[in-house]
């Protein structure tokens, strides 16, 4: 039984990418990983 529940909007909220957006060193880490070759983009909105 999974006792963890998960909100994907709070996540969202705090790990999202309009998130990392919002303050520098956020930009600075998408920014990291769109130099290894990830693609940083919104992948589905939680509503």
């Amino acid at each position: 039984m999974n006792t963890h529940r998960k909100s994907l909007r709070k996540r969202a909220r705090t790990q999202g990418f309009r998130a990392r957006m919002r303050t520098q060193k956020g930009r600075q880490i998408l920014s990291r990983k769109r130099r290894a070759g990830r693609s940083v983009n919104i992948k589905r909105s939680f509503s």
